[in-house]
């Protein structure tokens, strides 16, 4: 039996077209995957992602916990701000890449994927010391993701906080939406600038209902999977389970930022990600873009010379860019720009070259 978010009702009357996501009956896409790409880069696209875990942790260890649990320094967090981190085990592999929000001292909320919601609950739960209180209240949660430049616009009309002055993540809480009490934060999974509002279950239909109609003006469509994936692949933001998995390091997959390996916590896998920092990996992610005809998909290898060099984490037909490009994780002796490789495209060896990322940054 498939999952379901509170949104499911609505889904047919937005013509959403769903499909078994990670457990979970979601919509692929409500128009098509092209023309919902488009309203996000152009104007402003609602997602529907309630089926993202949530977890809350209180009490005074709170802090020393994450510190032991997160690969980022989230002492680094004031109250109302959001950090993206990564929980690892001991050898350095990707339980799973998160965010943090500090509601609080002693009070976060921790936003995991949703098909890692009961893996993760377990690996902190097992780790849990002192003052702590973890709770699984992702059940009770819906969340909203209004995601493009015209996105502080709509929402602006839905409530009296001033939405200008919240930089990129940052979060208020309690914000009156539309007549519905939410978490709104500035955070973003597509290269754009959006919102994500985190609400109780049964508030979300009218929290949907209420940003499509106020957004009909400004061509706000209702957005699926499909377009949340293409969106967030030309900003090359990671998908758990292809760019991160608990075979591919932080620094494999490019995301050694989120890593600080000189803070005074032993956290899980720091010796071998400060390792991997000071001397290198044999493997990274690089971006590929197509020479010949054909489109790089998830799991095609990547050869040089005859020899298998890579795989491809996520490939596509760019909508933005219309080029064929990719995401490879390849042996780091291949991964200089312009180095020339072959992806086997359905028992074909067909031309790319390596090329620099993120393929699509907004210009302001």
């Amino acid at each position: 039996m498939l999952k379901r978010t509170p949104l499911f009702p609505l889904y047919a009357e937005y013509g959403a077209k769903t499909i078994d996501f990670g457990g979970w009956e979601l919509p692929v896409q409500f128009s098509s995957i092209k023309e919902e790409h488009e309203a996000v880069r152009t104007r402003a696209g609602l997602f529907d992602v309630s089926h993202m875990g949530e977890f809350e942790v209180k009490g005074k260890d709170s802090l020393a916990f994450l510190q032991k649990m997160m690969t980022n320094d989230v002492a680094k967090l004031t109250n109302g701000r959001a950090q993206y981190t990564l929980m690892c085990d001991e050898d350095g592999g990707t339980v799973d890449d998160l965010l943090v929000y500090k509601k609080g001292d002693d009070h976060y909320l921790l936003v995991v994927n949703a098909a890692n919601i009961e893996k993760d609950f377990a690996w902190l739960e097992a780790h849990v010391f002192g003052n702590v209180e973890l709770v699984n209240i992702s059940n009770d949660i819906a969340q909203l993701a209004l995601q493009g430049p015209l996105a502080e616009k709509v929402l602006q009309r839905l409530t009296t906080v001033d939405l200008s002055t919240m930089k990129f993540f940052a979060f208020a809480d309690h914000i009156d939406v539309a007549g519905v009490q939410a978490l709104v934060s500035r955070t973003g999974y597509t290269g754009e600038d959006g919102f994500e509002l985190y609400c109780r279950a049964e508030d979300a239909q009218a929290l949907w209902r209420a940003i499509l109609e106020t957004g009909k003006e400004d061509g706000v469509l209702p957005c699926g999977l499909g377009a949340r994936d293409t969106l967030r692949f030309e900003a090359c933001l990671p998908l758990y389970g292809q760019e991160l998995s608990k075979d591919i390091t932080p620094i494999e997959a490019g995301l050694g930022f989120a890593v600080k390996t000189n803070k005074d916590v032993d956290f899980f896998g720091k010796e071998v990600l400060k390792k991997q920092k000071e001397e290198g990996t044999t493997r990274k992610l690089a971006g590929i873009e197509m020479i010949d005809k054909g489109i790089p998909r998830h799991g095609y290898a990547v050869y040089v010379n005859g020899e298998q060099v890579g795989v491809v984490t996520t490939g596509t037909q760019s909508p933005t860019l219309k080029k064929n490009i990719g995401l490879a994780l390849i042996s780091t002796a291949y991964s200089p720009l312009d180095t020339e490789v072959e992806v086997d495209v359905r028992g074909k060896r067909l031309k790319a070259k390596v090329v620099a990322t993120p393929f699509y940054k907004r210009t302001k």
